[in-house]
């Protein structure tokens, strides 16, 4: 078993609704994929991700569900998303259209805006991106999954 309690935090979106859907698909294997602006490592205080790396993906309630291994970090724009990747994120996505939009939704929603410091951030097409690819290397709360 993974020494857990060491690893850096995989939190996925805010803990929340989206959150609990977005651990769900990880544990189910939908979710191997995701998108994560740059400007949120700077905001955050956080390194990039590194291909080899073991994070703790945590729920709703920062409890830790499971250990995830980075596959492939590519650094890329908003408009640099291709669709392998959109459908590897597990979120229904079945475009790249329809993952941009549920992404921009999120991403200029008043809790990322403020979370940010940027109460008019935007997105565009040359907005950084880091696109990430992870397995799943362990389940730590079985009855989560």
């Amino acid at each position: 078993m993974t020494r857990h309690d060491d690893l850096p935090k995989a939190e996925f979106a805010f803990p929340g609704p989206v959150r609990d859907k977005l651990v769900a698909a990880i544990l189910s294997g939908a979710k191997t994929s995701t998108t994560t602006l740059e400007v949120e490592f700077e905001a955050f205080g956080e390194a990039l991700p590194v291909v080899g790396e073991r994070q703790v993906v945590v729920d709703s309630q920062d409890r830790p569900v499971a250990v995830i291994e980075v596959t492939e970090v590519r650094k890329l724009t908003v408009a640099e998303i291709d669709l392998q990747h959109v459908i590897d994120e597990g979120e229904g996505d079945g475009t790249i259209a329809q993952w941009r939009a549920s992404h921009e939704r999120f991403w200029h929603s008043p809790q990322m805006r403020e979370a940010l410091g940027d109460p008019g951030f935007t997105v565009t097409d040359a907005t950084p991106v880091v696109a990430d690819r992870f397995r799943v290397v362990e389940i730590l709360d079985p009855a989560a999954a």
